[in-house]
């Protein structure tokens, strides 16, 4: 059975799941063997049962940090949380497709000077993107803001300061994260902000996917990213082409960080790769019509 690993994105540490896989196989073998199956058999039951049915192998929701396990190239990841779940508070992290589509998606905690080459790349490809951003952002980077929205890309909400929001219990206060970045998104760009949503650090409670979905918001995860986001720890573009190439699968939604130097330098390079294993570059707009139809 393949090693199962957890990723918690974004900055926090890669955590890891594997004691209670572990835990649940060797209760499933032993069992098998009292109960008179063949070892060999027992594991590749058990084996199979993991790559073809993730919800039976992981919590229905394990609230905290979202978290992936990608156990088979090309396929979609199981996270811990299944999309039929989510989707009762208008959640998502993927697209349940077939179809060689994806959805790109960017986190802007703060701006280095990277973003105008990631913009530059996604207008070469004709390539929407949504860039989930904070407060801070739109304070030292308005005419980014105002660049984006211009050639097409969603601005979505990523809170005003950044914080943990599963900690935050109230709606009052959950509100105010969300509200306060739409009033200065508003007054910077005279626009209104599209209700979408995306957790600081994947953190997040039932309670606050719900309040979310009571104040208009669609909350997005991720089914693919990899660690992007230390500016004095770049991956190297192998490294990078490795991940985002092998873990590719239909109906991603990618997670990227326009902090990211490594990012800025190998969009065009990767966007054009996803179009010649023949996938193309959709809204997160059309995934919200889909899943409302």
């Amino acid at each position: 059975m393949k090693h199962l690993r957890f990723f918690h994105f974004p900055h926090s540490r890669v955590l890891t799941r594997f004691t209670v896989v572990a835990v649940i196989f060797l209760i499933a073998f032993f069992s098998g063997r009292f109960l008179g199956f063949l070892s060999a058999r027992s594991g590749s039951a058990s084996s199979a049962a993991v790559r073809s049915s993730p919800v039976t192998s992981l919590p229905v929701s394990a609230e905290g940090n979202w978290g992936l396990s990608f156990q088979q190239e090309g396929k979609p990841p199981v996270a811990n949380a299944t999309s039929d779940y989510l989707k009762q508070f208008n959640a998502h992290y993927a697209d349940d497709t077939d179809e060689k589509i994806l959805y790109l998606t960017f986190d802007a905690g703060y701006e280095n000077g990277n973003t105008p080459a990631i913009l530059d790349a996604l207008k070469k490809h004709h390539a929407p993107a949504t860039f989930f951003i904070v407060g801070n952002y739109i304070q030292t980077s308005p005419d980014l803001v105002k660049r984006m929205i211009a050639e097409g890309h969603t601005v979505g909400n990523h809170t005003f300061h950044h914080p943990d929001m599963s900690k935050i219990a109230t709606k009052k206060s959950f509100s105010e994260e969300l509200e306060s970045l739409e009033k200065l998104f508003e007054e910077t760009t005279g626009q209104t902000m599209t209700r979408f949503y995306r957790p600081p650090q994947g953190k997040y409670s039932e309670s606050n996917l719900q309040m979310a979905k009571e104040l208009g918001y669609h909350t997005f995860f991720w089914s693919l990213a990899y660690v992007d986001w230390y500016e004095d720890r770049q991956p190297t573009h192998e490294e990078a082409f490795q991940k985002l190439l092998g873990r590719i699968h239909p109906g991603a939604i990618v997670l990227l960080h326009s902090t990211s130097r490594t990012n800025a330098e190998i969009l065009d390079e990767l966007l054009t790769k996803w179009e010649e294993m023949g996938y193309s570059f959709h809204a997160l707009e059309e995934l919200t019509q889909k899943t409302a139809s």
